[in-house]
């Protein structure tokens, strides 16, 4: 049996929660990447999903994986 070498990649993810209760998941450091899921288990295990697929695509192509940039959140009020 071939021992077959896996790497952990971390990436941050924004769920977001739609009108219909269910999340949309995006991942900025990997452009384009999308998923849903009806509650945040289902949203995170598609994302987890969306994104070992997106990262065997790209080593298929042979083209570089991303590596996350220090990314901030900060909730910004503005008075209008």
């Amino acid at each position: 049996m071939k021992k077959i070498k896996q790497n952990i990649y971390q990436y941050t993810s924004i769920f977001e929660l739609n009108e219909d209760k269910s999340y949309t998941v995006t991942v900025p450091a990997l452009p384009g990447l999308t998923t849903e899921g009806k509650d945040l288990k289902e949203a995170r295990t598609m994302a987890e999903d969306a994104i070992r697929c997106y990262i065997e695509g790209l080593k298929k192509a042979r083209e570089a994986i991303p590596f996350e940039r220090e990314v901030a959140q900060i909730r910004l009020s503005v008075k209008v």
